[in-house]
């Protein structure tokens, strides 16, 4: 399965949430590739603390920022089980690029009325690949918000009537994901039965449930 994290709006947590979900995949022994394709190149900056670190490699990680990234994750995906796609902000070609390599896309929205209304362009982007891959799945992913909170609970009933729909794990505002970032380690080896790793494994379980797997046309 290629999963691409995607979302036009900046600040959203997008490279953390790839990271978490691919390294949960790995411990959970998955073979998983890692496909930064932000320019920013974030994600490989986290790859590279980890080596700096001396912590071992949990999985490899590629940049491949540029709009052929359709035809070259499914080469990529061949070898492994998982290829997970940490995509660009604001960046059309290679927006449409991972839309078409992807066999699932996860939108991560902050619990915010603005983040659901900035998030029209992505269905757009997202509309238009269906045309060629009609068999393409996504879902909203709830990131960095208290789930109990008013605006958290409304923001899910609002994506609730939408398609793509809201996956029901949500992703916390936690300060071991900023821990996390600084010292290219994950939440789960910081503290394993930490909140915000349980929250992870769940989310990492419930994608797993969808059963979503490329067919191509």
């Amino acid at each position: 399965m290629i999963v691409a994290l995607l979302n036009q709006k900046g600040g959203v947590g997008k490279t953390t949430l790839a990271l978490h979900l691919v390294g949960e995949l790995a411990q959970g022994g998955k073979r998983v590739t890692l496909v930064d394709a932000d320019p920013q190149g974030s994600a490989l900056d986290w790859s590279q603390q980890r080596v700096r670190e001396g912590l071992p490699r949990l999985f490899g990680a590629v940049g491949l920022a540029r709009d052929t990234l359709h035809r070259e994750a499914p080469e990529i995906a061949r070898d492994v089980d998982h290829v997970v796609i940490d995509g660009p902000p604001r960046v059309a070609g290679l927006m449409r690029s991972a839309l078409l390599a992807a066999d699932l896309v996860l939108i991560p929205v902050q619990p915010s009325p603005f983040d659901g209304w900035a998030s029209a362009e992505m269905l757009s982007l997202l509309t238009e690949a269906r045309i060629y891959r009609p068999q393409l799945a996504a879902r909203f992913v709830l990131n960095r918000c208290a789930a109990r909170t008013v605006i958290a609970r409304e923001t899910a009933e609002t994506l609730a009537d939408h398609d793509p729909p809201v996956l029901n794990s949500t992703i916390g505002q936690r300060v071991v994901f900023a821990d996390a970032a600084q010292t290219g380690r994950l939440a789960s080896e910081i503290g394993r039965q930490s909140p915000a790793a349980r929250k992870v494994a769940t989310l990492t379980d419930e994608i797993a449930r969808l059963g979503i797997g490329r067919v191509d046309p």
